[in-house]
């Protein structure tokens, strides 16, 4: 395979992926709002942070407003990662690939830009908010599920699959990250009816509120939700689910081309690292200080997918 076709797959995944975080990250924003006396303004900044647009968003509004991050998050094309921005990036990498793609895919693919363009392209208003994140999400869902359901388990669905899980990893950190530092109400307030709906706000933006309810009673417990969404493997969306299945894919890459690169030792490393931790060293560790380490290795695991692989050839 071309390495330009490799790296559109890539990043095609990527941007699907992260356009439903985003959308995700909007609606957790709105449920902790929602538990504000007064202005929720302040409440996001936690989610740009998030986002990894804080700064990006400074240099376009002068003040933090609300309805000014949603539209930022959701629709502005100034920022790279608005949910605009990844289906358009999106569905730019997926023409480039059209050949290497089923027909249920690309049209799905092309559907969810059509929709989404014309959704987005209106001015917001908060009553549509829940509607227009459903409509995201299931956007997103449709196009996983009909490259799932249709493509052939090669080297175009294992380069797919490590965007995906590479992009989503990154999400789940960031997300767990943001929660202790920057949404964490005051000490008299942890433990308390706020403290938990802001729990409860995060679970549900990485879609694993009732899943966490089934391995814990629904118990809040902060070392419980940070061993949920880092250690557990059979979480979907967590750090040890999203390395199983990198280096799965890796390893069929391997198998397929007889080549085995750095990517393929860092992945592996990583894996280690979140198969045999307990959440006992993670936090005397310190949680931000794993979770900024995690974010810098699995950065450095794509630029090795992307250089073994030639990307840019």
């Amino acid at each position: 395979m071309l390495g330009r076709t490799a790296n559109g797959l890539y990043w095609m995944f990527r941007y699907i992926e992260r356009a439903e975080n985003i959308a995700r990250l909007v609606d957790a924003g709105l449920r902790v709002s929602l538990t504000r006396a007064g202005s929720s303004d302040e409440d996001w900044d936690g989610v740009l942070q998030s986002a990894g647009v804080r700064e990006a968003y400074s240099e376009v509004h002068a003040e933090l407003t609300a309805a000014n991050a949603i539209d930022y998050l959701l629709s502005d094309r100034s920022n790279l990662s608005s949910v605009m921005s990844c289906i358009d990036a999106g569905r730019n990498n997926a023409r480039m690939v059209r050949t290497a793609l089923t027909r249920e895919t690309w049209e799905a693919t092309n559907e969810a830009w059509i929709d989404l363009k014309a959704r987005l392209s209106k001015k917001l208003k908060p009553t549509d908010m829940p509607e227009l994140i459903d409509v995201i999400k299931n956007r997103c869902g449709l196009i996983r599920g009909a490259f799932h359901g249709s493509m052939l388990r090669n080297e175009i669905y294992n380069f797919s699959r490590i965007g995906t899980f590479i992009e989503r990893a990154d999400n789940t950190s960031r997300i767990l990250d943001v929660k202790y530092y920057v949404l964490l109400p005051s000490i008299s307030q942890v433990g308390g009816a706020l403290d938990n709906f802001q729990w409860e706000s995060i679970l549900r933006s990485v879609s694993a509120h009732r899943s966490y309810g089934w391995v814990y009673d629904g118990e809040y417990q902060a070392a419980n939700i940070a061993d949920f969404l880092i250690l557990n493997g059979r979480m979907p969306r967590s750090l040890a689910y999203c390395y199983a299945k990198i280096v799965s894919n890796l390893g069929y890459l391997e198998a397929d081309y007889g080549e085995r690169h750095k990517a393929h030792d860092t992945a592996h490393s990583i894996k280690a690292m979140l198969t045999r931790g307990s959440m006992t060293d993670i936090m005397e560790q310190g949680l931000h200080e794993f979770i900024e380490d995690f974010v810098g290795r699995n950065n450095q695991l794509s630029a090795e997918i992307s250089d073994g692989y030639r990307f840019n050839q």
